[in-house]
């Protein structure tokens, strides 16, 4: 299995910046890519960005430009740099984690899930 431990939500006034982190521990050596999806009240959850083992990234359209995902391999974190904030970014921001074990096969693992209020 695979925990993954997120901090860095809170409320910030639109325009502003916030930093989101995800710690993974367990069975890390099964993660293929990990990433950052939210929801917003009444709305289905949403990818936000996505990066590979490769370092490969994958952005919404809505937030390229503006988020930048990144990893440090060495503490098993992920992190989600987010600027100029809107309103409409404010959600529940949830870490994923893409994992595959022979026979087992492919495992979605999520986070707690942590709060992002942008206000204006």
């Amino acid at each position: 299995q695979v925990q993954l431990v997120e901090s860095g939500g809170g409320l910030v006034q639109a325009g502003g910046s916030l930093r989101l982190s995800c710690a993974a521990s367990g069975n890390i050596f099964s993660i293929n890519a990990m990433g950052w999806y939210r929801q917003a009240p009444g709305k289905q959850r949403e990818l936000v960005a996505t990066i590979t083992n490769g370092g490969t990234t994958n952005y919404a359209a809505s937030v390229k430009g503006r988020f930048t995902i990144s990893r440090d391999n060495a503490k098993n974190t992920v992190y989600l740099q987010m600027n100029s904030l809107k309103a409409e970014d404010t959600a529940v921001y949830y870490c994923n984690a893409d994992t595959s074990r022979p026979i087992i096969g492919q495992i979605d693992y999520w986070g707690q899930g942590t709060q992002v209020t942008v206000f204006s």
